[in-house]
């Protein structure tokens, strides 16, 4: 089941699977044909609590979260909801963090598989030089999350 909403960073999806979210799809993103399209109490929450992160009043998702991937990826996701709400961290710092620091290309295409972006917060990883760089919702968008965890109101397009 997926659900679709604007908000003030465009049409966003959220889709559930199994009891728990596992996607969440940004503007360009294509969605399964198979997904049926609705509304469940799952989605319902899982919204209100993206909208009361866009408004600067949630740092930290409750919510029961349920990604497909393989074992290693499931490890880079579980170390991307380490990083703290406003902060940023490397790929190295990731690799580093999982036991081993060589693994940083590994981690970057752990980190661009994500399913669910936001809710696990691949926006929060830069790469080793501080610059903001790759994301599937487009730097613009990275910048724009990055910039709301600083503090600035939910930022319009």
């Amino acid at each position: 089941m997926v659900h679709f909403q604007e908000t003030c960073l465009g049409r966003i999806g959220i889709a559930e699977e199994g009891g728990g979210i596992s996607h969440l799809f940004l503007g360009g993103d294509s969605v399964p044909r198979e997904m049926e399209q609705g509304q469940t109490p799952l989605l319902r929450e899982a919204f209100q609590q993206l909208e009361r992160y866009l408004a600067g009043e949630l740092t930290d998702f409750s919510l029961a979260l349920m990604p497909d991937g393989t074992p290693f990826m499931q490890r880079v996701w579980q170390e991307l909801r380490r990083v703290p709400y406003g902060r940023t961290a490397s790929y190295r710092d990731i690799a580093t963090a999982l036991g081993n620091p060589k693994a940083v290309r590994a981690v970057g295409m752990a980190n661009n598989r994500n399913p669910i972006p936001i809710f696990i917060p691949c926006h929060r990883i830069i790469g080793c030089s501080g610059k903001l760089v790759g994301y599937r919702g487009g730097l613009e968008m990275k910048r724009r999350l990055l910039e709301l965890e600083r503090g600035r109101a939910c930022p319009q397009g």
